[in-house]
């Protein structure tokens, strides 16, 4: 028989509606055991349930995932087959991301699920993607992260990784992996575990690149680190020439005189690059290479929680933490 630990945090996958407001509902606990039950009479399977806190993804702070972290890690993990987390889908990819770098020495692997609907709604997809990972978990083929999640118009739960799934469209409930095309077994490669700390940075500034941005507006006091998004192309504005203070330029001066770091993401690296990521990188930005702009911001959260040296950090940064199938 297999054991399989279940964290239950909330979601739409643990909410119910009520005159029209979708919220948490703790009726909802194990409604979906209880409908995998009647999917699966005969499976033989003992789940142990833990609920720490009950939230909509949205309200989730980086705090939430020291708890997660702290409860998964008291619940003697390597006493599982496998363990799965119910999970909103607002945050799922920071939340898979962050799981996914602090557990990569954990042999037994971790599922992130949830749901486009409540349980309740025929339309959920939450049933399929809970089945999905309980069967991945009886065919011992993983260690690491991952998020099954079946898209509305698919028949089919397509399998992410948790630092390559990135959050859903605008306007959407599906979700998506970067380097899609690539056969998931060859994005994982061994590391030495590094000791990490369920602590993650709360100095830490995220800046969404858009036409026009003022980097007048921002306030680097009580900021150690600057996280910037790049538009899909692996740039950012990197002239002066219609306004110096919609240059990242500009930001990076004032940055470096702070002594704040600037790190961009996301970007593959490669042999060709765009005047203005060549400009900016010569401006003293640094790149996190080959990773989503939530697993970016998830490592560096968890990475200034942990250590204080420069160049411990950059170390993790660089470290391709991720799973394998085994």
């Amino acid at each position: 028989m297999k054991n399989i630990l279940v964290v239950f945090t909330g979601g739409t996958i643990g909410s119910s509606v009520c005159n029209g407001e979708i919220n948490t509902d703790k009726q909802t606990h194990f409604l979906l055991l209880s409908q995998f039950k009647m999917r699966y009479p005969q499976m033989e399977i003992h789940f142990t349930t833990l609920q720490p806190y009950e939230i909509l993804s949205e309200n989730l702070t980086p705090s939430v995932w020291t708890l997660l972290i702290q409860t998964i890690e008291n619940a003697n993990p390597s006493i599982y087959d496998g363990i799965i987390v119910t999970h909103g889908t607002d945050t799922l990819a920071y939340t898979s991301a962050a799981l996914t770098f602090y557990f990569h020495a954990l042999d037994v692997p971790i599922f992130l699920v949830s749901s486009h609907y409540p349980l309740s709604d025929m339309r959920s997809n939450g049933l399929d993607n809970f089945s999905f990972a309980v069967n991945s978990i009886i065919k011992k083929k993983f260690r690491g992260v991952f998020v099954p999640y079946r898209n509305i118009n698919s028949e089919i739960v397509t399998l992410h990784h948790g630092t390559y799934i990135t959050c859903s469209p605008q306007l959407s409930s599906d979700f998506y992996s970067i380097s899609s095309n690539k056969k998931i077994e060859s994005l994982f490669i061994k590391n030495t575990p590094i000791k990490l700390k369920p602590d993650f940075s709360t100095r830490i500034l995220m800046i969404k690149p858009y036409p026009g941005i003022n980097y007048d507006n921002f306030n680097l006091d009580n900021v150690d680190v600057v996280l910037h998004d790049l538009y899909h192309s692996g740039t950012a504005c990197a002239i002066s020439e219609y306004g110096k203070h919609h240059s990242l330029p500009y930001l990076l001066k004032r940055c470096i005189s702070q002594n704040i770091p600037v790190f961009l993401a996301p970007a593959f690296k490669s042999t060709q690059f765009y005047k203005s990521t060549i400009e900016l990188r010569n401006q003293g930005a640094e790149m996190i290479w080959n990773i989503s702009i939530e697993a970016a911001y998830t490592k560096l959260l968890l990475a200034y929680g942990t250590f204080e040296n420069h160049e411990e950090i950059l170390t993790f940064l660089n470290n391709n933490l991720a799973g394998e199938i085994i």
